[in-house]
């Protein structure tokens, strides 16, 4: 974030008038003049004393008495520049140049005057000026780039700078000003590698440690944004700033308690910034108060109505709290603002399969793969959505995308399979099926899928196989057995016909269609006795299927 103005105001030496005048007396032509004023020497003395006001009105009464000694407005300018009166100390001082022109003091004195009164055109140019007269005056440069910071040109204020510190190697407020624009052209990591060097000599500056704390926070430097932070707040007690860098640091370090605590205290004294509601809904949202979180969230939306991140996060915590229709809302905002957000999409691909509007959920997910093709999750749900409406051509290619990218991945093989055999290919839905039984050989579901699909495919061998494989897992199923049995029964192997249809009635004891078929499989075989046994025993479990006997 910007700096404001007010970060670098403290770069002004108010006793650098004095310093300059000690070194620069008022003369012309190098001649020195004595100086006549009893005033001068009264009103020395009275702001020795700390009565600046009682000086000021001795000087003011020598001039309004007749006495027009530059001396004495060059001292009136001191003092009325001490007192805060800027427009009268720059007129003293300009009343100065007009009998020295050249006269060092008064130029500095005219530039920081006009720089207090925010002209800082005139003030940069001034004080280049002193700066071209006594280049070895750090202050001069340091002055020229505050200036250049006020006007927005970072580049020439860090130009300034430098040249200050050409000057006076280490000079403090020059250090200090080279870091604040170190941070407004974009350069971060130095910045914040002075503001650090500098601490042990500024000590625990407000302004310093706030620039700081704020690089921190965009660093991601949360643990040490939190560390400058407290020390921030115990000489700028209520800081924004230091409470956004406690938020940040308890953040990043999961004490979500402390950062609700922080981020409550922060929203009350800055309650119209979208970043201090966002933390405190991040906080409240991860400590489960979801109430409060929704709160802190649509706060952050009103002050900032662009910002997707908000919406997306309100509509997470809609989502748990099962407002689904709501949640949907919030998604869909997000989206007009940023319409390739993926986490919005994919959300909100699964609040409206919740919704039961399953073309729409369908829809959002293919606009989701537009922007994410490399989520196997998203290809397998785009494939469910097109199988569960019927388009089993339509679903196996993000069937096949998704085993790409996870290729023992059950439930897609299992899915690719049954869209392939449902929409006739046959050969490649038992490919899948295979494939899945390889990747996963204890899965019933795969087994069963095989099995099921080798009796449609009158693959006797292997529905006998897989068959085996079940009863090995202690899985008995009857309705494999009787379809194996109308298998062999077709192909005229009777006796493995009857031994199937056997093994389905032993599993279950009245299923009459196994008892049925075994009866006619049995008066095949010669062995009418035991047939006429087996159907009167279907026709006991099932009479319906008297029909069928006849």
């Amino acid at each position: 974030m910007e700096q404001t103005n007010d970060q670098w105001l403290w770069f002004v030496d108010n006793d650098l008038i004095e310093a300059l005048a000690r070194t620069d007396t008022l003369d012309s032509k190098s001649e020195k003049r004595p100086v006549q004023s009893n005033a001068i020497a009264n009103a020395l003395t009275l702001n020795m004393e700390g009565k600046t006001e009682e000086a000021l009105r001795e000087v003011r009464a020598a001039i309004e008495g007749g006495e027009s000694l530059p001396e004495l407005y060059w001292i009136k300018g001191h003092l009325e520049y001490q007192l805060g009166n800027y427009d009268s100390a720059l007129s003293d001082y300009q009343t100065v140049l007009a009998s020295f022109p050249n006269h060092k003091a008064a130029l500095y004195s005219v530039a920081l005057c006009q720089e207090k009164l925010e002209r800082f055109d005139e003030a940069a140019e001034g004080f280049r000026k002193v700066s071209e007269m006594d280049p070895k005056l750090a202050e001069a440069h340091v002055g020229a780039a505050v200036c250049e910071l006020y006007r927005n040109h970072p580049d020439q204020a860090l130009a300034g700078f430098e040249e200050a510190l050409k000057a006076k190697p280490g000079h403090e407020k020059a250090l200090y000003g080279k870091a604040v624009a170190l941070q407004l052209v974009g350069r971060r990591e130095e910045a914040m590698q002075m503001y650090v060097k500098l601490l042990p000599i500024t000590g625990p500056n407000p302004d310093l440690l706030t620039n700081l704390v704020r690089l921190e926070i965009a660093a991601g430097e949360d643990a040490k944004a939190r560390d400058h932070a407290e020390k921030l707040l115990k000489v700028r007690p209520g800081s924004p700033v230091a409470l956004e860098g406690l938020v940040a640091g308890a953040l990043a370090r999961g004490d979500y308690k402390a950062a609700v605590q922080s981020g409550t205290q922060l929203v009350k004294i800055a309650a119209d910034s979208y970043e201090a509601w966002f933390n405190l809904g991040v906080a409240y949202h991860k400590t489960n108060r979801l109430e409060q979180a929704t709160h802190a969230y649509s706060q952050a939306i009103k002050l900032k109505p662009d910002q997707e991140m908000a919406y997306v996060n309100l509509g997470i915590t809609l989502q748990e709290r099962g407002e689904w229709a709501e949640a949907r809302g919030a998604y869909e905002r997000a989206l007009q603002n940023a319409p390739s957000h993926s986490n919005a999409l994919w959300n909100l691909s699964i609040v409206l399969e919740r919704l039961g509007s399953f073309a729409d959920a369908e829809k959002t997910v293919e606009t989701y793969l537009e922007a994410q093709p490399e989520n196997e999750d998203a290809w397998f749900r785009l494939g469910y959505f097109r199988l569960v409406r019927g388009d089993n051509e339509g679903s196996i290619d993000p069937f096949r995308n998704a085993i790409a990218k996870r290729p023992d991945w059950l439930e897609a093989l299992l899915n690719l399979g049954l869209a392939q055999w449902r929409a006739g290919d046959k050969d490649s839905a038992k490919a899948a099926f295979v494939q899945a039984v390889a990747s996963q050989p204890e899965s019933l579901e795969a087994l069963r899928s095989l099995a099921a699909l080798a009796v449609d495919m009158g693959d006797e061998g292997l529905a006998i196989d897989i068959e085996s494989k079940l009863d090995e897992q202690g899985e008995r199923e009857p309705e494999l057995a009787y379809n194996i049995g109308v298998l062999l029964q077709r192909s005229n192997r009777l006796e493995e016909a009857a031994r199937s249809y056997r093994r389905a009635t032993e599993a279950k004891p009245d299923f009459g269609e196994a008892m049925l078929n075994l009866g006619h499989t049995l008066k095949a075989m010669g062995q009418e006795q035991e047939a006429k046994s087996y159907w009167r025993r279907a026709l006991e479990a099932k009479p319906e299927l008297a029909a069928q006997y006849f």
